[in-house]
C-alpha cells in the first residue's frame, strides 16, 4: 500500500491513531502561541512584559537631560508629510541658463589653471636642488 519511507507516518493499528492525533495537537498547542507572539511587534511584547512585572522599570530622565532637550524634536515624525518648499523648481529655460553659467565658470577656471601652470614652468628653470649637508 505505502512504500517503506511512509510506513513510520501511518499508524500500525487503529489504537495508535488517537495517540498520533493527540501528539500533533500538543505540538500545535505549543507552536501556536509562539507564532502569535513572534508576529507581534517588539513594543507589544515589551509592554505586556512590563505590565506583568518582568520588564525593565521606567526611569524618569534626570533634570539636566530634560532641560537640554527642546519641546519639539529635531527630526520629522514618521507618517508626517514634509512641509512645502518655498522655492519652486526651475523651469527648463532657467535650467539651461544656469547650465550655461556653470559652463562659463568652468571655462574660466580651466583657463586660470593653464595660466598658472605655464607661469610655474618658467620659475623652476636654472635652479638646482640644494646640496645635501654632510
Amino acid at each position: 500500500m505505502f512504500s517503506s519511507r511512509f510506513s513510520s507516518r501511518v499508524p500500525r493499528c487503529p489504537a495508535d491513531a488517537p495517540r498520533a492525533v493527540v501528539r500533533r495537537l500538543r505540538v500545535l498547542a505549543l507552536l501556536a502561541p509562539m507564532a502569535a507572539l513572534g508576529a507581534c511587534s517588539g513594543d507589544t511584547v515589551r509592554t505586556l512584559a512590563v505590565d506583568a512585572g518582568y520588564g525593565p522599570k521606567t526611569v524618569a530622565a534626570p533634570d539636566f537631560v530634560r532641560d537640554s532637550r527642546g519641546a519639539e524634536p529635531d527630526f520629522m515624525a514618521v507618517g508626517v508629510d514634509a512641509p512645502k518648499r518655498p522655492v519652486r523648481a526651475k523651469s527648463a529655460e532657467d535650467q539651461r541658463a544656469l547650465e550655461a553659467e556653470l559652463e562659463g565658470a568652468r571655462g574660466r577656471n580651466e583657463a586660470r589653471g593653464r595660466a598658472a601652470e605655464s607661469a610655474g614652468r618658467g620659475t623652476g628653470k636654472g635652479t638646482a636642488p640644494a646640496k645635501r649637508a654632510e
